[in-house]
């Protein structure tokens, strides 16, 4: 049962969703921030940090534990079907159980229509199988309805959203389109299962399992999610909300491309770890570090000197404190990425969440505490601060708990060229950025500019895996 499509197409076709991700923003944010304005954005972004908690809550540790589990037993299909079985109906009491409790909330203690609007998020947690279809390694399915259903969120918010008064409606489109990307994907599963025993259903067989897989998404939920509501509780101000919510969501849509790699590996590495096939999973997992290095460290530079050029045409100039938010969370896609390389796709597929769990709890300690304190004194700044720090630990903890299987002075040695080259590109960019007005078109020009720069280097450098013209090497991926 083994899906034959290589990492290399899977990552093409996560890819064309990703880039999908992140033309969306360019073409929503600057629209949503002038009808919404700086409190409205940071309105809604304090409330969904609210209703994440709850998403997180539904999902528990399932997605991850079923696209694993999945991933075992690829060539059994009646294992297969066992696995899906159980973890669905798991999945369906969770769901509904903190969906009653979130919409109960609403109602008699938030008392908001904005928080009832993010129920639909929460069902579209109920019926999500993707973690299916990513375990049968089967993304074509997978990307082709979310970018259908990513098209019409777009022509839906221009539409629908003229005002203010359209909150309601927005808050709801978030969770609506991803509610019926997640329903088109169920009449394809009669090509990948087979009846089973009713008696074989058994959802909280391996529940401990399940939750030990959760810890860790608790905590990466903490520092990801956690900064909002500690803006809002601590500064009361929706505008610093506001500044931090499209800063950070510029970074994490270019984050995106740097973990789609991720998305597509971890099936594969779980695959050649339950066969044994330790040479394989290495090889794969370096080339993943290579990969993410070669385009987050010059992705995070680039990101820092365009800053200036960008949040004025982009976001307008209710958004001026967000450059220097934009400048600092920037960096948080190299530690990231190298997090997602060995905690996502090394440690959970190779059985070793609780390693993972440890991380990103110090990780989440870090973040808190830190946050208590800056942003009291920094406000939104303080919490930027607090997640690049907090990110770094992460990373560096996550690299010593695997020092003995992954050597990090190999992955550092890879990481040299990229982060010449980058360094140089950064140095031109900056200058030229100095001399050109904020717009779109000149945001292009030193974006491609600074990319041309950066790949003619790296080709004068010789860097044989760029010069591979591939994501992944061919003998890495077959």
């Amino acid at each position: 049962m083994l899906n034959k499509s290589s990492i290399k197409n899977n990552y093409i076709y996560n890819v064309i969703y990703q880039i999908l991700l992140v033309l969306t923003p360019l073409i929503t944010i600057p629209y949503l921030s002038k009808v919404f304005g700086a409190d409205g954005i940071g309105r809604i972004s304090f409330v969904e940090s609210i209703a994440s908690y709850f998403m997180l809550f539904a999902a528990l540790g399932i997605n991850t534990y079923g696209q694993r589990e999945i991933s075992y037993y690829q060539d059994d299909k009646i294992k297969t079907s066992e696995v899906f079985y159980n973890t669905f109906v798991l999945k369906l009491i969770t769901s509904l159980v903190v969906l009653i409790t979130y919409i109960l909330l609403s109602i008699y203690c938030f008392k908001s229509y904005i928080y009832l609007a993010f129920a639909v998020s929460i069902i579209s947690v109920l019926v999500d199988i993707t973690w299916f279809f990513s375990g049968i390694e089967d993304f074509f399915s997978i990307v082709t309805r979310n970018v259908f259903f990513k098209i019409l969120s777009i022509i839906y918010i221009f539409v629908f959203i003229k005002t203010k008064d359209d909150m309601v409606l927005y808050c709801i489109s978030i969770g609506l389109f991803t509610l019926l990307s997640n329903l088109s994907l169920f009449p394809l599963l009669n090509k990948y299962l087979v009846k089973i025993d009713i008696k074989k259903i058994q959802p909280f067989k391996n529940f401990n399992i399940v939750l030990s897989l959760f810890l860790p998404t608790i905590a990466i939920q903490i520092y990801t999610v956690l900064d909002k509501t500690m803006i809002g509780l601590i500064t009361k101000s929706e505008f610093e909300n506001g500044y931090y919510e499209q800063s950070i969501k510029i970074s994490r849509f270019l984050l995106l491309i740097v973990t789609a790699l991720g998305t597509v590996t971890v099936p594969r590495v779980a695959y050649y770890y339950e066969k044994k096939d330790d040479k394989k999973l290495k090889e794969l997992i370096y080339n993943s570090y290579r990969f993410v290095l070669m385009i987050s460290i010059p992705m995070a530079l680039g990101l820092y000197a365009i800053s200036d050029n960008l949040v004025h045409w982009f976001l307008g100039s209710d958004f001026n404190k967000s450059i220097i938010l934009l400048k600092i969370v920037s960096f948080i896609i190299i530690f990231i990425g190298l997090s997602n390389v060995t905690g996502i796709q090394y440690l959970v597929p190779t059985n070793k969440q609780n390693k993972l769990t440890f991380s990103v709890v110090i990780g989440a300690i870090i973040n808190f505490s830190l946050n208590l304190v800056l942003i009291n004194l920094y406000k939104s700044i303080g919490a930027a601060i607090s997640s690049v720090i907090a990110e770094c630990v992460i990373a560096l903890i996550q690299f010593y708990i695997v020092k003995d299987e992954i050597s990090l002075i190999k992955v550092l040695k890879n990481a040299v060229k990229y982060f010449v080259s980058a360094v140089c590109m950064f140095c031109i960019i900056m200058i030229i950025a100095k001399y050109l007005d904020s717009s779109f078109i000149n945001t292009i020009i030193i974006t491609i500019v600074g990319s041309i720069i950066y790949f003619a280097i790296l080709i004068i450098l010789k860097d044989d895996f760029l010069l591979d013209k591939l994501p992944l090497h061919k003998k890495y991926i077959d």
